[in-house]
């Protein structure tokens, strides 16, 4: 009985903050004065904070059906614009489509810590969207506005080094998403002079990392990541400095998903590269290809292809499938990989190719191949047994890639690969 008064008390309190929120956020909208306003935001973000997980789902709940146009406002305003299409009638069109949300969170973003605020926001309404569709309109202006206040012309390059604060070197541990640094032994190996670490920084969050891409500076293109992230190895002498290998990139705000970070930050990284080390002359990635051996256990399906390619996918298929005794698990290990004969390997390295080359455009391509593609890279080399990890055994059989930035052509192959074409080397159009 007691349990069920105090459940009883702790969901009315809650109900309570909720609509305390919700007062708050009418009167953050109603408010003209500078400095209530700054007192009522940090009231408000106060308020979501402490609301329990259930309840701030509610929120954005009632963000899209309290604070959404006025549909009468919106037709009535559409029809005075297609009677007479004027600048006047376009504006106030363009004001009463605009969700009063809107609004709401540029306000929230003006108090102290407000953009950091609404990144929050934005993580936390992120785990909502999938299971409830009705607030993807609520989503669409959160990305709106946090692609516009994000920027690549308000960020900050900087340069992470040893000598970094240590907030800032434990925050690039704890984001590593690609290769994990196996502690501070390891992240110096990473920041000795043959390595670079770049990450973009932001005005409000002065003191987070929002997202950070590693580099190694190499004699010639990388074909395997051991060597890379080896905490033994020792560096290399500036003189034999000719590669810049992007080797992993990593976003540090969940929040910011879908802003468009780092396909300005390697751009930036490479110009940056390029003043400092004039010598290099090859810019290009050492990538996994994250979704390949789900595809390949799928079925290696590419719609679309001429015959004679489609041909040669199948019976690449069936040649790894066969080496494996008809279960691909049994390639999913380092062990397994290494023994593989020169026909097994062969096919591999080509299934690869049409992963990349031919998948990769589709909606259900490659996410790390579509950002590179899609950012002006072209699909370089396939690189067998580049990453023999437990995790790259299990997720691509061991494959690697490099994809090549040609700062000439970048803009170039971004349109043929948003045309569907994927710009590729002749080692790669052999394997197709």
């Amino acid at each position: 009985m007691l349990d069920e008064l105090r459940s009883a008390a702790r969901k009315a309190g809650s109900e309570r903050s909720l609509r305390g929120l919700l007062i708050d956020c009418k009167r953050l909208l109603s408010e003209r004065g500078e400095a209530n306003s700054v007192g009522i935001a940090h009231d408000l973000v106060a308020r979501f904070s402490a609301l329990p997980d259930e309840q701030q789902g509610t929120f954005f709940e009632r963000l899209s059906s309290d604070f959404s146009p006025d549909p009468k406002a919106v037709l009535k305003s559409a029809q005075a614009y297609a009677d007479e299409p004027n600048a006047h009638n376009l504006a106030r069109l363009t004001q009463t489509t605009e969700p009063p949300r809107q609004e709401l969170l540029r306000r929230i973003n003006r108090s102290p810590g407000g953009t950091s605020s609404i990144v929050a926001m934005r993580r936390a309404l992120l785990a909502r969207v999938a299971k409830k569709p009705e607030l993807q309109a609520v989503e669409a202006d959160f990305l709106h506005l946090l692609s516009s206040w994000f920027n690549p012309g308000f960020l900050q390059l900087q340069r992470v080094d040893w000598n970094s604060p240590a907030q800032l070197l434990e925050q690039i541990i704890r984001h590593e998403a690609v290769h994990q640094i196996d502690g501070w032994d390891d992240l110096r190996r990473r920041l000795q002079p043959d390595r670079r670490c770049f990450a973009f920084f932001h005005p409000q969050l002065p003191h987070e990392p929002l997202i950070f891409v590693e580099v190694a500076l190499l004699p010639e293109m990388p074909g395997h990541i051991a060597p890379l992230i080896d905490k033994a190895s020792k560096p290399l002498l500036p003189n034999q400095f000719k590669v810049a290998a992007f080797y992993s990139i990593s976003n540090c705000q969940p929040g910011l998903k879908g802003v468009s970070l780092g396909n300005f930050l390697i751009k930036r990284v490479a110009e940056e590269l390029k003043r400092e080390l004039p010598q290099l002359k090859t810019f290009c990635t050492l990538s996994p290809l994250p979704g390949f051996a789900r595809w390949v256990r799928a079925g290696s399906l590419c719609e679309g292809l001429p015959k004679v390619r489609a041909q040669a996918l199948a019976d690449a298929h069936q040649a790894l499938l066969a080496a494996c005794g008809g279960d691909f698990d049994k390639v999913a290990s380092a062990a397994a990989l290494r023994t593989l004969n020169a026909d097994a390997s062969q096919a591999l390295l080509r299934l690869g190719a049409f992963y990349l080359a031919c998948h990769s455009p589709t909606p259900g391509g490659d996410p790390v191949a579509r950002f590179h593609l899609d950012n002006g890279a072209r699909l370089e080399r396939m690189n067998g047994l580049g990453d023999l990890s437990v995790k790259g055994a299990r997720q691509s059989f061991g494959l690697m890639v490099n994809y090549l930035y040609d700062l000439q052509k970048i803009e170039n192959h971004h349109e043929k690969f948003v045309q569907g074409e994927v710009a590729h080397s002749r080692a790669v159009s052999a394997l197709l």
